[in-house]
C-alpha cells in the first residue's frame, strides 16, 4: 500500500457486497427473458386476438420486467450506503420502500387498464405470468450458479476491511 506524501494512507473505498454480481446477473437474465416472452407474446398474441393482443403481451410484459427490476436495483442502490452508520436502517427502508411502490404501481395499473377496449384481458395476465414465472426462475437459476458462500461478507475479530 503506497502512502500519501503527506503521510496519511489513502481511503479505501468500501468492500462490495457478494450479493452485487448476482443482482447484476439477475438483472441481465430477467431483461433478456423478458424480450423473449414479449417476442413470442406479440406472436400468440397476434394470432390468437390481432393488434390488441401484441399491445396487450407487450404491456403486460413490461409490468413484469419493471417490477423484476424494482426489487434488484433498490438492492443494488442500498449496497451502496455499506459502511454508513444508517447503513441498515436505510437498506432495509429503500428495499421496504421499492416493495411499496412496486405493489402500489401494480394496483394503479390493474384499475387504469382493467376495462380499456385496446387490451386483450387474458393475454395481458398471461404475459404477465409469464415474466413472473420467468424471473423466479431466473432468480433461482442466477442463485443455484452463484458462488457465494453461506457467510459472505463476515470480518473476523481484528480484521481489517
Amino acid at each position: 500500500m503506497t502512502e500519501h506524501p503527506d503521510g496519511a494512507s489513502p481511503a479505501q473505498p468500501p468492500a462490495q457486497p457478494s450479493s452485487t454480481p448476482v443482482l447484476r446477473d439477475v438483472l441481465k437474465y430477467g431483461l433478456i427473458l423478458a424480450g423473449i416472452i414479449a417476442i413470442a407474446g406479440m406472436l400468440l398474441g397476434g394470432i390468437f386476438a390481432g393488434w390488441i393482443g401484441v399491445s396487450s403481451a407487450l404491456i403486460g410484459t413490461a409490468m413484469a420486467a419493471v417490477f423484476l427490476s424494482i426489487t434488484a436495483l433498490s438492492i443494488l442502490i442500498a449496497n451502496r450506503f455499506i459502511g454508513s452508520d444508517l447503513f441498515v436502517g436505510l437498506f432495509f427502508g429503500i428495499v421496504l420502500g421499492s416493495w411499496i411502490v412496486k405493489f402500489v404501481l401494480f394496483l394503479v395499473l390493474a384499475i387504469l387498464l382493467r376495462d380499456q377496449p385496446w387490451i386483450s384481458p387474458v393475454v395481458l395476465f398471461l404475459s404477465l405470468i409469464a415474466g413472473v414465472i420467468g424471473s423466479l426462475v431466473v432468480d433461482m437459476i442466477v442463485a443455484f450458479r452463484s458462488r457465494v458462500p453461506y457467510v459472505s461478507d463476515a470480518r473476523l475479530p481484528g480484521q481489517k476491511r
